[in-house]
């Protein structure tokens, strides 16, 4: 049972935008919207996101990985979701969850963001080393410290808030 109402009004126009741009609104953007504020910040940052360097798979790819590391079942049914409509095997997907991919450059994001999680940023000099002599650039550095930022929030409000989750569950 949720611990915050998953709201229908919408005052701000938020969930009708949230709808529009994904054509329903998941339970979590339905709880944010108990603060008006938090999820015009999420929606913001996401859709600044979405215009950087990293491509959509790799970004979908951060978002599950930092769910898996941050235990949040909701992100990671929801990303893993998303990751099979995207194309990705199931092999993959559970690559992805444990921190790698067949493809060295993603490896290398995926690694970093790992690090990212684990050490709140503090990633080591010979992990920066690594990712960069696999050709992470640092836009993409910055970006991968972003997404972790975003989706870190995600997960923390779904732990606090206990949406219904809304897609096909994945035990994390």
């Amino acid at each position: 049972m949720p611990r915050l109402p998953q709201l229908t009004e919408d005052p701000d126009g938020l969930l009708e935008e949230t709808r529009r741009q994904l054509g329903r609104v998941p339970n979590l953007y339905a709880a944010l919207a108990n603060g008006p504020a938090a999820l015009r910040g999420y929606l913001a940052m996401r859709d600044a996101l979405t215009g950087g360097v990293l491509p959509a798979r790799l970004r979908e790819k951060i978002a599950l990985l930092v769910a898996q590391e941050n235990h949040c079942t909701y992100c990671v049914s929801a990303h893993t979701m998303r990751g099979t409509r995207m194309g990705m095997s199931e092999e993959e997907l559970k690559l992805t969850r444990d921190g790698h991919d067949a493809d060295l450059h993603a490896d290398a994001v995926l690694q970093i963001t790992q690090e990212v999680v684990r050490a709140g940023g503090r990633v080591s000099d010979e992990s920066l080393a690594r990712a960069r002599q696999a050709g992470v650039t640092d836009a993409e550095l910055a970006e991968i410290v972003a997404h972790v930022a975003l989706n870190t929030l995600s997960n923390s409000f779904n732990h606090l808030a206990q949406p219904d989750l809304d897609f096909p569950e994945v035990t994390v």
